[in-house]
């Protein structure tokens, strides 16, 4: 059963405040568009102010700027997205499960076990394991030699980690995760290729958040770091010896090739490829499907690719794509005619 919570407790848990009934009570959050009068909603902007005051929830968190329209029950917030989140944490904390461990789990004799660990169904943990008290590690993780594991992580099923991988406190790591597998390292030779060993380790710092089916290899030697409070979306490669600053964050399908160094507060949208040994400053957001090939010396907005149009269109464009060199030295063919046509008349 969800819990209720008076405007004027949640007020206090987030550092908001009351403009109506602070007694008012509410049970659950949804969208402004489908929220009702035990729900609480937000507008984060005046993109949505038609929707002000049509809609029935019970309660809204807006901006003090919106509030001056509103006549209802509201939470008063600088940052309504923000507040809404804390909210929805509020009414929906992450279930924990209890302390203990399953008997089918394998752990050898010398892991240590911080206080109020939980280790679930075919847990496997190998010979030097270390993990932080009041972490989660959910059925069917394997963690390899010498893994250590900070303080109040939670890891979903079937994740791994290689050996000598180290991860800070409060981490969350999905299903599927793969963290140490060997970077992609091959020398050729006359036979083939002769595989480089990955002798370095991967290093995550606190509060970092890994999403499903993610891979994050080894170094080739020392180690591929990510910083504190990084966020990893589902199904992105971070390849060996990339370095990535506190903060930054990543959205699904992106690719980091070896040795890249990302800065922190950086925004990486979806299905972005950047190029290896390359350089990205702090703060810089690169839109989705962008190519990365040079380093990005400046804080901004970078952008590449072709925006969707209609096929028809696309196709012609596309044709003419494979003819702009053409076209570009019969331009300027044509624009020295022209500077000779001038100076002649002069």
């Amino acid at each position: 059963m969800s819990k209720i919570w008076t405007l004027a407790a949640l007020a206090e848990a987030t550092q908001t405040t009351v403009q109506g009934n602070p007694d008012k009570s509410v049970q659950a959050v949804a969208s402004i568009e489908q929220a009702q009068a035990h729900e609480l909603s937000y507008i984060r902007d005046r993109k949505y102010f038609n929707l002000l005051n049509t809609s029935k929830a019970g309660a809204l968190i807006l901006t003090a700027d919106l509030a001056t329209h509103y006549q209802g029950d509201a939470l008063i917030s600088k940052n309504p997205y923000l507040t809404y989140a804390r909210i929805v944490s509020l009414f929906n904390p992450m279930h924990r499960p209890d302390a203990g461990i399953h008997p089918s789990a394998v752990i050898a004799a010398d892991v240590i076990l911080g206080a109020d660990v939980h280790i679930g169904a075919n847990v496997v943990l190998e010979s030097g394991v270390n993990i932080g008290a009041g972490t989660v590690i959910s059925a069917g993780c394997y963690l390899g030699r010498n893994v250590l594991l900070g303080a109040d992580s939670f890891l979903y099923p079937q994740v791994t980690l290689y050996s000598e991988t180290e991860i800070g406190e409060r981490a969350i790591i999905h299903s599927g995760a793969v963290i140490g597998a060997d970077g992609f390292g091959f020398v050729p030779e006359s036979t083939g290729w002769y595989k480089i060993p990955q002798v370095g380790k991967v290093i995550l710092g606190d509060d970092v958040e890994i999403g499903a089916n993610t891979c994050i290899d080894r170094a080739a030697m020392g180690s591929t770091r990510l910083g504190h409070g990084v966020k990893l979306d589902n199904l992105i490669h971070i390849a060996h010896n990339v370095q990535i600053g506190d903060h930054t964050v990543i959205a699904a399908c992106t690719g980091i090739a070896g040795s890249a160094k990302i800065g922190s507060h950086c925004q990486i949208s979806g299905m972005c490829s950047i190029a290896g040994h390359l350089v990205i400053a702090d703060r810089v957001t690169i839109t989705g499907t962008s190519f990365v090939i040079n380093s990005i010396n400046e804080p901004g907005v970078y952008s590449s690719g072709v925006t969707v149009e209609e096929h028809g269109l696309w196709r012609k464009n596309a044709v003419r794509f494979r003819q702009l060199d053409q076209m570009a030295r019969r331009l300027a063919s044509l624009e020295k005619q022209l500077a000779e046509l001038q100076n002649n008349k002069d």
